[in-house]
């Protein structure tokens, strides 16, 4: 009987030879290497006497598919091998758990090396309170009002301006505070204030982008709240008025001001600054939480304290897992950006 060219007839039987089964062929052995190597080298499957290994499991070892086909029932060495690989798996069960624990255990017990106190933590915070209020409730609007402007009369255009110029000096205010506050503690320690391009820190922005829209949901749940509730409801802000009137150029300020600005001098705040400094007093889960709600009640409105306790957990945790400001700088530019996109729809 022919057979095509390169094809040759093979024996396949359903009962094991006592012979010797030659498997070489022109592709050479079968998936023979690993598994020779792991039986080979563990003594457990060698003969007890020291000898060489059973003759008929050298075989099965170091012959093909074509050996194994014909083997029907394993040997009392390969039940070995089984219970061998079924006692890996248990013990690496263990294992995960304690990597777990000890994951668990680093997050729980991160720190920074604080060189200041309680007393510096509280001065900077309330410097920062203090010239925050200032700025935008004085210092601003008697510069306005000295050049014959006043922010009731103003433009779209004009109040996305006055917003600007009044977010740049609230942040220039609070890094001239730490960079004064801190001075005496110069150098500082690794780890502070640090911007790294390089990383993995993209792929906790992304996880934290997934938790935009509980973040929203949290929005509409407080503000459901609030208006339940006796409490004064917020009216419309400048930023609405001038995507209502649909004012191009009022629109990229404000743009400006909710992706650039304030993501900026914020997280060098209450992520670069109020979250590792507090990590001295308490785990990094509450500093989290604790710099979380600073972040929240720093914006001064009630209809939206749940969502951004939450946001500034999420922004926190990227953080502290990166310890890169741009991280959680990024992720905050990005929320903003959501939250302007949806206004302008």
């Amino acid at each position: 009987m022919s057979y095509p060219s390169g094809w040759r007839p093979v024996h396949i039987s359903c009962f094991r030879q006592d012979q010797d089964v030659s498997t070489t062929s022109g592709d050479g052995t079968g998936f023979k290497c690993n598994e020779q190597a792991e039986i080979s080298g563990d003594p457990d499957l060698k003969e007890e006497d020291g000898g060489s290994p059973n003759t008929d499991d050298q075989n099965y070892v170091n012959g093909g598919w074509f050996v194994r086909a014909q083997k029907p029932f394993p040997s009392v060495r390969t039940f070995d091998c089984v219970g061998k690989c079924m006692k890996l798996n248990m013990v690496s069960g263990p294992k995960i758990k304690e990597n777990l624990q000890e994951t668990i255990f680093r997050f729980w017990n991160g720190r920074w090396a604080v060189p200041w106190t309680g007393q510096t933590i509280a001065q900077v915070m309330f410097l920062w309170i203090a010239t925050f209020w200032l700025v935008g409730s004085w210092i601003v609007p008697f510069l306005a009002h000295a050049a014959g402007f006043s922010k009731e009369t103003l433009t779209h255009r004009g109040q996305a301006l006055y917003s600007l110029v009044t977010d740049i000096t609230e942040g220039l205010a609070g890094i001239a505070i730490l960079h004064q506050c801190l001075g005496r503690f110069r150098p500082l320690p690794p780890g502070w204030f640090e911007f790294k391009l390089k990383g993995r820190w993209h792929w906790d922005v992304a996880l934290g982008c997934l938790l935009f829209p509980l973040v929203n949901l949290l929005s509409h749940i407080n503000i459901s709240l609030v208006h339940m509730s006796s409490g004064p409801v917020a009216g419309v802000s400048s930023v609405e008025q001038s995507i209502v009137a649909r004012d191009p150029v009022a629109m990229a300020l404000y743009a400006v001001v909710v992706t650039v600005c304030a993501p900026i001098w914020e997280e060098i705040v209450f992520r670069g600054f109020l979250l590792p400094s507090l990590t001295r007093y308490m785990p990094l889960p509450w500093s989290i939480l604790l710099s979380a709600a600073a972040f929240a009640l720093a914006h001064f409105n009630v209809q939206r304290v749940l969502p951004l306790i939450f946001l500034g957990v999420v922004m926190g945790g990227v953080f502290a897992r990166s310890r890169n400001l741009l991280a959680s700088m990024v992720l905050h530019s990005l929320w903003n950006g959501f939250v302007f996109l949806d206004l302008m729809n």
